[in-house]
Parts: C-alpha cells; sequence; structure tokens
C-alpha cells in the first residue's frame, strides 16, 4: 500500500525509531540542482520487504546517536541501496544504524534524492551533491553529536555502494557551493555487495540507466566508474559481497580492491561462496558485520 506525504513520514520514523533518532533536512536553504516541483515522495510500507521510498527529492538525514556514555567519537553515514530508483531504507538503513550504535558508533541514514530529470537540471550529480552534503553536515556539526571530526566514514549497499565509492573517490571537487571549507572526504568506505563500475563490461546496467540515462557519454561512464578513480588519498575500504551474485557482478569488487591496493591504500575484502545480492539467506547480519565490526576494530575507530 503506498502512503503519502505526512502519513508516509509517520510510517517512515516508526520504522526507524530508536535511541536517539531524528529527521533532519540535509539542506537548510534551497536545494543545489534541484527544480521548483511539487514532492512527489512515496513510501510503500511492507514489513516482509522493506521501507521503500520512492521518488525522492528533498533529501534528509536520519541521526541515530548512540546511549550516553557509549559514544566513541566515529560516525558513518549510511546510503541505502536500490539502484539508484528506490531506497531501501529499514534493513539497508535503520537497522543498520541501531547496529552501529551498540558499538558506540553514531549513525545517520542518508535519504539522498533519486536521479529524474523531472526534479533536477543534472541527476547525474544529485546522489553524490547528497552524499558530500551528509559528510560536511556532520562534520560540521560534529561537537554537537560527539564526534570526532577525523572519524566519519561512509556506508553503502549495492547502488548505494556505488554512492559511497564514489564519495571516496571524488572528494576533491566538491558539487556544491560550501564556504566552510570543511572536508567531504570520508575517513573510510565500507562497502557491501557495491556497484562499482558504469562500465559496459561490468556496470549494472539499471543503476547506469536511472543515473547517467540511456546513452551517457563514454566520459560520465568513465568518471562514475570508481574502480578508475582510485588514488593513493583514496580512504581505506571495507568491502564484503558473494561470489554468486548474479545482480552486480563480483568482479565490481574485485576491481576496486585492486585499484585500492595498486595505490597503497590499505583495505580489506571479504567474499562469501554463497549469499548472492542482498544477503536475504546467507551469511547471517551477525557474521557479515561482525566482520565489519573488527575491521572497524582493528584500524582504531572502535575503542
Amino acid at each position: 500500500m503506498k502512503i503519502r506525504n505526512a502519513v508516509l513520514a509517520f510510517f517512515l520514523t516508526f520504522s526507524c525509531s530508536g535511541y536517539s533518532q531524528k529527521e533532519i533536512p540535509l539542506y537548510s536553504g534551497k536545494i543545489p540542482n534541484s527544480k521548483d516541483v511539487i514532492d512527489q515522495e512515496e513510501i510503500v510500507f511492507n514489513k516482509e520487504v522493506d521501507t521503500l521510498a520512492y521518488k525522492v527529492s528533498r533529501p534528509t538525514l536520519s541521526i541515530f546517536l548512540p546511549p550516553e556514555g557509549k559514544a566513541n567519537g566515529t560516525a558513518v553515514v549510511i546510503c541505502p541501496g536500490g539502484g539508484y530508483h528506490v531506497l531501501l531504507m529499514t534493513r539497508e538503513g535503520c537497522d543498520i544504524a541501531r547496529e552501529f550504535n551498540k558499538l558506540g558508533i553514531a549513525a545517520f541514514v542518508l535519504k539522498y534524492r533519486l536521479p529524474d530529470d523531472k526534479i533536477m537540471p543534472d541527476k547525474s550529480i544529485g546522489p553524490l551533491q547528497d552524499a558530500q552534503r551528509a559528510i560536511s553536515l556532520v562534520r560540521e556539526r560534529a561537537a554537537e553529536w560527539n564526534i570526532k571530526s577525523d572519524r566519519i566514514g561512509i556506508m553503502g549497499f549495492s547502488a548505494g555502494g556505488h554512492l559511497a565509492a564514489t564519495a571516496g573517490t571524488h572528494f576533491e571537487h566538491a558539487l556544491t557551493e560550501d564556504k566552510t571549507g570543511i572536508s567531504i572526504r570520508p575517513d573510510f568506505m565500507i562497502l557491501v555487495y557495491p556497484v562499482i563500475s558504469l562500465s559496459d563490461s561490468l556496470g549494472h546496467i539499471g543503476s547506469r540507466e536511472y543515473l547517467l540515462g540511456k546513452n551517457p557519454s563514454e566520459k560520465q561512464i568513465r568518471y562514475f566508474s570508481n574502480e578508475l578513480q582510485v588514488t593513493k588519498t583514496t580512504p581505506p575500504a571495507f568491502i564484503i559481497l558473494a561470489g554468486d551474485d548474479t545482480v552486480v557482478k563480483p568482479e565490481n569488487s574485485f576491481r576496486f580492491y585492486n585499484a585500492l591496493r595498486m595505490n597503497g591504500v590499505a583495505s580489506e575484502m571479504h567474499i562469501y561462496a554463497a549469499g548472492e545480492h542482498g544477503f536475504l539467506k546467507t551469511p547471517p547480519f551477525e557474521e557479515w558485520f561482525g566482520r565489519c565490526a573488527f575491521w572497524l576494530k582493528c584500524n582504531g575507530w572502535i575503542m
């Protein structure tokens, strides 16, 4: 069943409730790269599938802070997946945020704009603008939220993994006007069964078409193929996937990890023999998230 506007927001907030959570607009003023159109966002609430957000044109940040006395100063911005045409706000968003809170990590679920020519002059950069703004906003308000400004990472699932990896490889070029000078570089990346490349041979074509359209230029494809954008300043990454993924080719992660390694960026990759896309049946959540937590601990982001 589709629920709209104010009633919709209630269901989404309910599904994301926990600890010290609230939702705030990502931008305080006019949303950059946006057209003056009526908000047509839709939420499909299904307890057996997920809380699905469609037609997002007004990006928000849902704030999850760990219990008082447990915070360790680390924070992560979470980018749900959904092929750039929908966002899985619960399983790849709010549920993950709560688990980070148990580790003492502040979490921020990003409801980013979904690419659409109807709402943006340039739909290809809209999600990245939102990811960059999310990192900047968390860093700007770090003291308020008991966060250390040099311990802010980004996490993404599937196409949200593409967005997270894009934020981690394109931070030298801010796509929104920012007079504060605050860094938009994430300090680490967590990529779960991620889309990385938009090339013909590796890319998830559905995600590419929603982000770039049906006939993207070679320049656009290369720019958003993140395995080609890694440098020595790219933040370290934790990458996890299943070798039997038939939705997003595992080679996306292989190429990205190899690019990180060749550039001297210390990263880690885990490949499960089974799990397909989404880890719906296996591996258990405790298994893969436990490996993620161990990586964070080994790198000093969990004390």
